[in-house]
This record gives structure tokens, sequence and C-alpha cells, in this order.
């Protein structure tokens, strides 16, 4: 039971120091201001490699390349929102971890809530029409129907 305990404590903390660990330290600007400013930005763009973490989180060599990249062009002067710009024309809105709702993507974010409303839409309807229905039981079975089931249960 001790080493299952140690075996569990020692995966848990190899999973959590690896996270911090994307980031190297000869990545790492020396002003600390530019440093939070690409770790910010950093953190709100996808790795195209692994595509569920931010290139800040992740280990792939594309995702150092996009860091850097970040970095260049902080060093270079341009805005947080200039930084964004251009990854964004460079490799596409899907660079984005959290895409904008402008264009056709309103129609990604509308698609959700609409479909949830359509469906509580029929489900309302569907409970309407059931509660007016004549109960199945009531119409009992035509004789035929009765004269095979006795049959049936007398085998």
């Amino acid at each position: 039971m001790r080493r299952l305990r140690r075996y569990i404590l020692g995966c848990v903390l190899a999973l959590v120091s690896t996270v911090g660990m994307a980031v190297q330290p000869d990545e790492v600007l020396d002003d600390p201001a530019l440093e939070a400013r690409a770790r910010d930005i950093s953190a709100g763009l996808r790795c195209l490699v692994c595509q569920n973490e931010s290139i800040d989180e992740s280990n792939a060599s594309l995702a150092k390349d996009l860091r850097l990249l970040v970095r260049e062009r902080l060093l270079a002067g341009d805005t947080d929102a200039e930084v964004v710009a251009f990854i964004v024309d460079r490799y596409g809105e899907f660079v984005l971890l959290k895409p904008t709702t402008g264009g056709w993507n309103w129609l990604l974010w509308a698609t959700g809530p609409g479909l949830f409303v359509i469906a509580l839409g029929m489900g309302i309807v569907y409970i309407r029409r059931r509660g007016q229905m004549p109960a199945g039981g009531e119409a009992g079975l035509s004789t035929d129907e009765q004269k095979r089931l006795d049959e049936l249960l007398k085998d």
C-alpha cells in the first residue's frame, strides 16, 4: 500500500512539474514586464501540433518556435494586439484558443444554444401531445387478438 502511494505521488509530481517546464530558460526575456506580456499572449495561442494546449504549455518544437516569434515581435516593439494579428495572419484563426465571434464564427457560437432551444421546444411539444393522447390500455384487445393470446398461453 505504501509503494502504491509513493508511485501515485511520483506520477502526480511528474505531471505537475512538466506543465511549467514548456518554456525553456533560454526563451525567457530579461525584462519581466515583456516576459509577462509574452506569457499572456502565449496562453491564448493554440499549439498547432497538440491542438488542445497553448503554446505556453506545449513542448512541441513548433510551439517553441511560436513562443520565440512572440518574444521577437515584442522586442521589436509590437503591441499585444499586433503580435496576435501577425500570428493569426501567418497561421490562420485556428491558432487562437478562443476564436473571435466575428465573420462566420457567429454561426459556430450560435449553433449550440440554438440546438438547445430547438430540443427544448421539441420536448415541450412531445410532452403536451403525449398528455392529450388516449391511454393505450383502454382500447383493449380485439377478439382475434384475445383468441391468439389465449392459444399462446395454453401452450
